[in-house]
């Protein structure tokens, strides 16, 4: 680590320790340890985001609008930018990498997996406030940093593209489901094309991972990974989190008892703004999610992993495998989820 030393020092001198932090595919992560105090540091993966001063204007945008809340308990720490000792939000380094630093929440932990109802429901109460507080925030005033970022149509295009190309050897499974579902890639950007679903702000990747729990209380106190904050559909952040929250694995499914608890939590904030149509669109981006995310994965391989990091050549694979066979635990379970969504919206309008 003793190379990250001088890039470590363009935010805070004196650093004694660099350590790995996280489990993120994209930005590679430490934390750094100074006499006075701890910080993140990131090395911005400049193949998926070419420019890194959207990001943080993005994020100094959010900061300001959640400080300005007036009246408004926000119950959600967001790191604070560490500017560079030349008063820049970030660093570039000689070979053109971009390293930023963001404050360090002590005393906090992240999991990998929800082990109790009462995670579903922190996961579910976070994410919903989280969007309670900027659901007055103009999507317009941020920048779009990933243009291609959940438009599942164009990563269909992309799959097709690379099938040609590739000398990988192919999965006749997920081909197969991946041809068989192709009809629901559209259904949320149609719906929002047809204005049937608004262009909000929303995270982009509220994965179980990206919250943190107070290590004493074990409620969630911090929302973090701010890089894929952008206008987009709220839909595709609720569907990633309970993508993320209710997979189940050996056998591989999708968890209804924890889909119940984490949406109950979540609709209790977010209702607040929702309307009839957000309600019906509900159940197609807990479908669409695995599959998208499997498409990318599946694609990925067949491109020789270029994109999501991995350790083995077949990795990306794998985790297409498991995304689709989460899918097909949702299609399975339509009915149930349906029925769990329409209960939810009449307690939350009545």
């Amino acid at each position: 680590m003793n190379t990250l030393l001088p890039i470590a020092n363009q935010f805070s001198s004196g650093a004694t320790e660099i350590t790995p932090l996280g489990h993120g595919l994209i930005n590679d992560t430490y934390l750094v340890t100074t006499p006075s105090c701890s910080f993140v540091l990131q090395r911005i993966n400049r193949t998926v985001f070419p420019r890194p001063a959207q990001i943080m204007a993005n994020l100094s945008v959010l900061i300001q609008h959640l400080a300005q809340k007036n009246g408004e308990p926000v119950k959600l720490k967001i790191p604070a930018i560490l500017k560079t000792t030349a008063n820049q939000p970030f660093y570039k380094d000689l070979t053109g990498d971009c390293w930023r630093a963001l404050s360090f929440i002590d005393y906090t932990e992240s999991i990998e997996s929800v082990s109790t109802i009462t995670d579903a429901e922190q996961a579910g109460f976070a994410l919903g406030h989280f969007h309670r507080l900027i659901s007055d925030l103009d999507p317009l005033l941020l920048h779009d940093t990933l243009p291609s970022f959940h438009i599942a149509p164009g990563y269909l295009k992309h799959y097709h593209q690379i099938l040609v190309l590739s000398t990988q050897v192919k999965s006749a499974y997920c081909a197969e489901f991946i041809a068989r579902n192709d009809h629901i890639t559209d259904d949320l950007e149609a719906a929002k094309n047809q204005g049937l679903l608004s262009l909000r702000v929303i995270h982009g990747d509220p994965k179980l991972n990206n919250f943190l729990f107070d290590i004493h209380s074990h409620k969630i106190i911090s929302i973090i990974d701010l890089d894929t904050v952008k206008p987009g559909l709220v839909h595709y952040d609720i569907g990633d989190c309970l993508r993320s929250c209710c997979h189940r694995s050996d056998p591989v499914r999708f968890d209804l008892e924890i889909c119940a608890a984490l949406l109950k939590s979540y609709l209790a904030e977010a209702g607040a703004f929702f309307t009839e149509q957000d309600y019906h669109y509900l159940f197609p981006a807990i479908r669409l999610i695995p599959f998208e995310l499997g498409l990318r994965f599946y694609t990925d391989y067949l491109e020789g992993n270029r994109y999501f990091k991995v350790t083995a050549p077949e990795q990306n694979l794998q985790r297409a495998i498991e995304q689709f066979q989460l899918c097909a635990s949702i299609i399975e379970q339509e009915s149930a989820i349906r029925s769990l969504i329409i209960n939810f919206n009449r307690q939350v309008n009545t």
